[in-house]
């Protein structure tokens, strides 16, 4: 027999070569095993087709910025419902816990992480409280989630927490309440939801008279009921509202930047705002603030 006359070796999968494969790529004509086939519009593409295609293809975003994924779930919003939780139950069977974690002017002097922390505390004797709250949380988070998209989402919510603390600082630089009075809860923070979700479907043209009535009846409530941090709503609604305006205003060419530089410069502004009022601080709370942390423990909380 020539060389001629050889029969012809079957096709084998290039990434199987002991596997022969009559059925060929719709998109580089490469034979293909059963086990490296995906369905096409017409036919079936290898795995590697299917790979670089997915490289190339142009990820679906939204107006402002977030990916669309289909079936995607609010990652996010449901990590700080978790870490809310979690920490309500330590508040109610860790002895101190929220003594250690709670907000008030002077401690946030002496412990400046409980800026953010307190917002994750809620009333231990009131399970009405964390419910209203997470509530509110699940009702206006993941639409934020999917607009802004994760990384914007998460940094709106702790920098409108933020913004709720530093509101009440300065209400006691001035004079407005007491710079020993302790807040905790998620109001801060949610009400810079509320006032970004108002700023987000405003700018879609989507109708938003729906969000600003709910901040208005809180806002109202937040006044009127004792008990209350009219201040850290406050402080939240408006940090969140103009960080989430800077999102949705931003050119599309630039958003990228101004979701890194908007945080900043938003935090040196809460950060010199804080410095000014701590210089407002009366003569009394300075001296405290003089001595050792054990002893004023012991002062406020009865034990070291």
């Amino acid at each position: 027999m020539t060389l001629s006359e050889q029969p012809e070796q079957p096709p084998v999968c290039p990434r199987h070569p002991d596997r022969v494969a009559y059925v060929r790529c719709q998109r580089c004509g490469r034979p293909v095993c059963p086990d490296c086939q995906r369905p096409a519009a017409v036919g079936v593409q290898c795995v590697d087709c299917v790979r670089d295609a997915a490289s190339t293809q142009r990820t679906a975003r939204t107006q402002f910025g977030g990916v669309v994924r289909p079936g995607i779930r609010p990652v996010v919003t449901l990590t700080i419902i978790a870490v809310c939780v979690v920490a309500f139950i330590a508040q109610r069977t860790v002895p101190d816990f929220t003594n250690r974690w709670y907000y008030s002017p002077f401690w946030g002097h002496e412990e400046p992480w409980r800026f953010l922390t307190a917002a994750f505390l809620h009333s231990e004797g009131s399970f009405f409280h964390i419910l209203l709250n997470m509530v509110a949380l699940w009702a206006v988070g993941p639409y934020l989630e999917l607009q802004l998209g994760r990384a914007r989402y998460v940094t709106l919510y702790l920098l409108s927490a933020l913004g709720g603390s530093v509101v009440v600082l300065l209400s006691a630089a001035l004079g407005w309440s007491s710079w020993y009075g302790g807040v905790v809860g998620a109001s801060g923070a949610i009400f810079g939801l509320f006032g970004a979700a108002f700023v987000v479907m405003w700018r879609s043209g989507h109708p938003a008279q729906s969000i600003l009535g709910i901040i208005a009846v809180n806002m109202v409530f937040s006044f009127v009921v004792p008990g209350i941090s009219w201040q850290g709503h406050l402080g939240g609604l408006v940090v969140g509202a103009l960080v989430a305006a800077g999102y949705a205003f931003a050119p599309r060419d630039r958003r990228r930047l101004v979701a890194v530089a908007l945080p900043v410069v938003t935090l040196v502004l809460l950060v010199a705002v804080t410095t000014w009022a701590y210089g407002q601080a009366p003569a009394e709370v300075r001296e405290l603030w003089t001595l050792p942390r054990d002893v004023l423990w012991t002062a406020f909380f009865g034990q070291g």
